[in-house]
């Protein structure tokens, strides 16, 4: 037993290899940037991809393997500097959500790149010359290239320290850290610098996925996967930390090793499988830290500050000329079916689209007029899911019974999550919003006899009355109307002012008696009623629910819907929502790559219409009363 433990503990030494190459040069990036690049990512699977191509042609000695190496990393850090160049240099005064807006429409071009040029299998590269065996240690065998990887991360970090430390580049790396608007004040070029750092980001990336080629197939699917465990370690390291994102790596690396090596523990009889705790335990790792270290191991607690966010204009009544249009609307969608024989697929299409509506606009309650970026907003979308189908399934209810309870078990969450959110903001806030979900999808995707497991329940239909597709979006609709009305009403109760005050100046707010906190966490909890209605009407809507319905990617998705059509406009997540899903149903249709396609639309709106296109439309087409 404890020589297993041991050699798992040596082999996740050879994963915190991997974890902190592609941390660290995340972590380099954001520190002079200030930018969350989410398609770092992208960059750690293109190494993957390129590393293969290469190898499959050289990697026959070990001069062609390590070559093959460290040119996969040069080819990925010059398509990051291409990208630097080519986008980001574009928007870096731009909001830090948009920043995250364009990567991740840059996360869909590169995919979808890879996919047409390497095809959608997975590809398993050559092993590396004379490193193929393995060492007996204990009475176990010791992958002999696991061990060249233990020996990789302490050199790179080493390389790094004297990087940054004892070279030119390095004193104006740091001094970019520090105070970017007095090193240009010196007459430092800083666009050259910028994209020097994303050069060396991009290449520890590429260079971390190249390592990877003898132990793991590329795939599609490193991309997402990689920047989440990425993200974790680089806060609970310490944002911009070096050795943080090392030691960070280290500790992630070694608990998932330790669970694997313990496998099963009883407790009171009961007995719990270590194993399956690998799939969440970077985001407790993250959660802990979060909530007893905001700042990171390694990072400074000044950074945590709660600062207050840019004033925007004030919140007025919709006019009497929006009133009408807003009516106009909805007697549109309620005459819709009408067409229906000519469409047969538009009211399932516009389910989807009001489902996303009000997805977007619980999510935008509390990102907009509340101030506070959540990356985890699916958790409360799924637990809505989750909780209509158990109520219809477990106990037997009726539909409408459990449509109207599912959002309950978000609201719940809510309370619970957002007393530890709202103590924190930025970055930090955003990070354990997404530690929050990724835990509960844990839960979900690996209690079986509850949840189904991978399989997710099947069988959940409405009612007789709702079966035909027109009724179930009679019913959507009148829910849709109603939640939206409800939030936007509720910005102009006490509550929506003292979040408005609490967003634009906490000090002041807190001052005059308002408590910040208080009010941030009541607003987690309506967003997350509202999301959970979305989420029932999306398991009846759809007949069963999975573990999908609580990923990143949805997260993401709802992030873009209300950046896309504007985060400061109460019409945003309406126009964002809507574009969003109707561009993804539409460009689908259209081409195997809808992805680049669509990630391409995106970047040409933020570029173009930075402030979204209900703010655009605002801007250009219609006056503030005065």
């Amino acid at each position: 037993m404890l020589a297993n433990l041991l050699v798992q503990l040596v082999n996740g030494l050879a994963d915190a290899c991997a974890l902190f190459l592609v941390a660290s040069g995340l972590s380099l990036i954001f520190g002079v940037t200030r930018m969350v690049n989410f398609a770092h990512g992208s960059l750690y699977m293109l190494g993957v991809y390129v590393a293969y191509s290469l190898t499959s042609r050289l990697g026959g000695s070990v001069a062609g393997f390590w070559a093959s190496v460290v040119g996969a990393a040069l080819v990925v850090g010059a398509v990051g500097a291409a990208i630097e160049v080519g986008v980001l240099r574009r928007i870096y005064r731009a909001p830090e959500l948009f920043h995250l807006l364009a990567t991740f429409a840059l996360v869909l071009i590169i995919r979808d790149a890879a996919l047409y040029l390497w095809g959608p299998e997975d590809l398993f590269g050559p092993r590396a010359p004379h490193l193929e065996g393995a060492v007996q240690w204990l009475g176990h065998a010791l992958p002999t290239y696991n061990l060249v990887l233990i020996v990789i991360g302490p050199l790179v970090l080493l390389a790094l320290w004297y990087a940054l430390t004892r070279t030119r580049w390095g004193t104006l790396v740091r001094a970019a850290s520090a105070d970017r608007e007095m090193l240009g004040a010196l007459g430092v070029n800083q666009a050259w610098l910028f994209t020097g750092v994303f050069f060396v980001g991009a290449f520890l990336a590429g260079l971390g996925g190249a390592l990877q080629g003898p132990r793991m197939s590329a795939n599609l699917s490193l991309d997402i996967e990689t920047i989440g465990n990425a993200f974790v370690v680089v806060v609970v390291g310490g944002m911009g930390s070096i050795p943080g994102a090392f030691v960070a790596a280290l500790l992630i690396a070694e608990i998932k090793a330790l669970c694997i090596g313990i496998g099963h523990v009883s407790v009171a009889g009961v007995d719990f499988s270590l194993s399956k705790f690998t799939l969440v335990a970077e985001f407790v790792v993250m959660a802990v830290v979060l909530v007893l270290r905001p700042w990171g191991l390694f990072g400074r607690a000044q950074a945590l500050a709660r600062s207050a966010a840019p004033a925007d204009q004030p919140l007025r009544p919709a006019t009497r000329n929006m009133k009408i249009a807003a009516v106009l609307v909805v007697i549109a969608l309620a005459l819709a079916p009408l067409a229906a024989d000519a469409f047969p697929y538009m009211p399932v299409l516009f389910v989807e689209i009001m489902i996303a509506v009000l997805f977007a606009a619980s999510l935008h309650f509390i990102m907009g007029p509340g101030g506070m970026h959540s990356f985890g907003h699916a958790a409360y979308f799924g637990l809505g899911a989750y909780g209509a189908a158990l109520f219809l399934k477990v106990f037997a209810w009726p539909m409408e019974v459990a449509l109207v309870l599912g959002p309950i078990l978000a609201g719940i969450g809510a309370l619970v999550f957002g007393w530890f959110c709202v103590r924190l903001s930025g970055v930090y806030l955003a990070m354990l919003t997404l530690a929050f979900a990724q835990i509960v999808w844990s839960v979900v995707f690996q209690w079986d006899a509850v949840t189904g497991g991978s399989n997710g329940i099947l069988g959940i239909w409405p009612s007789p009355w709702l079966a035909s597709p027109v009724a179930f979006y009679y019913l959507t609709l009148v829910f849709a109307a109603v939640g939206v009305w409800l939030l936007r009403r509720m910005l102009f109760a006490p509550l929506g002012l003292a979040m408005r005050a609490g967003r634009d100046s906490p000090l002041r707010a807190e001052a005059i008696g308002v408590d910040v906190a208080r009010v941030q966490w009541a607003a987690f909890v309506v967003a997350a009623l509202v999301c959970g209605l979305a989420g029932s009407l999306y398991a009846f809507s759809k007949g069963n629910i999975s573990p999908e319905a609580i990923s990143v990617g949805r997260s993401v998705d709802g992030l873009v819907m209300v950046l896309l059509g504007g985060i400061q406009t109460l019409a945003g997540p309406i126009v964002g929502a809507s574009v969003f899903t109707w561009l993804e149903d539409v460009v689908a249709r259209q081409t195997d790559y809808w992805q680049a396609l669509l990630g391409a639309t995106i970047l040409v709106l933020v570029i173009a219409f930075p402030q979204g296109i209900a703010g655009f439309v605002r801007e250009r087409f219609f006056t503030e009363a005065p």
